[in-house]
């Protein structure tokens, strides 16, 4: 059996999730990153994407998370989340909106910075949408 640590997932409205778990896979802003047990210290943005969280017994969990930073330490991680839902919990219909929101914010944007980062966001939507 691996090690495991405490993992916990935090949105602005509430503890999502709070366990031991055996590995976490986090959306970094520079790539995808595995967490286990004994990780180094690490702080991160992260950008939005699908957090893959197994715990200890085996059972495997997925949240989508709209961006935040993780604080990794080598007993445990806190991943601190701008907005977070659970995959089985995603309401596609808001989703859908907040892509259409996304795609009105490229059109309007005021500058070539804003359009591009408008740019980015909506990119991440919809590859999320993809992965649900």
């Amino acid at each position: 059996m691996a090690d495991s640590f405490n993992f916990e997932l935090v949105s602005p409205e509430r503890l999502l999730l709070s366990a031991t778990v055996s590995e976490v896979v986090i959306p970094g802003t520079d790539g995808e990153m595995t967490v286990m047990a004994h990780h180094a210290p690490t702080m991160t943005t992260i950008k939005p994407g699908v957090v893959t969280v197994v715990t200890s017994d085996g059972k495997s969990d997925r949240f989508v998370v709209f961006g935040g930073f993780v604080d990794i330490l080598p007993e445990g991680c806190t991943l601190l989340a701008e907005s977070a839902v659970a995959v089985t919990d995603i309401d596609r219909d808001d989703l859908g909106k907040r892509i259409q929101d996304a795609r009105e914010d490229v059109a309007d944007a005021s500058s070539d910075a804003v359009r591009q980062k408008a740019q980015e966001y909506l990119d991440h939507l919809t590859t999320l949408e993809a992965a649900i």
